[in-house]
């Protein structure tokens, strides 16, 4: 390696930041998952269990979140704005 060149990340600061935050997105989805138990194993509660927060909201939160992720991964670090 020549002393003129200069190493870099891959990603910046910013990607970064979008890589964490759709990680926190994403687990916030997998949290409105959870729940839906019940004290007693002999009953079954279908509408806690099947409530439009867990087939509905939750899975449309954690694909956001994927999205978010996938643009902090194609984001350019390089991109000099202007």
């Amino acid at each position: 390696m020549s002393k003129n060149s200069s190493l870099s990340f891959a990603f910046g600061k910013k990607n970064f930041l979008f890589v964490l935050g759709g990680l926190a997105v994403v687990l916030i989805g997998f949290m409105l998952m959870s729940g839906g138990g019940s004290p007693d194993p002999n009953v079954f509660n279908a509408e806690e269990l099947f409530s439009a927060r867990r087939i509905t909201v939750a899975p449309i939160v954690v694909l956001i979140g994927y999205v978010i992720i996938g643009y902090g991964i194609m984001l350019n670090p390089n991109k000099k704005e202007s």
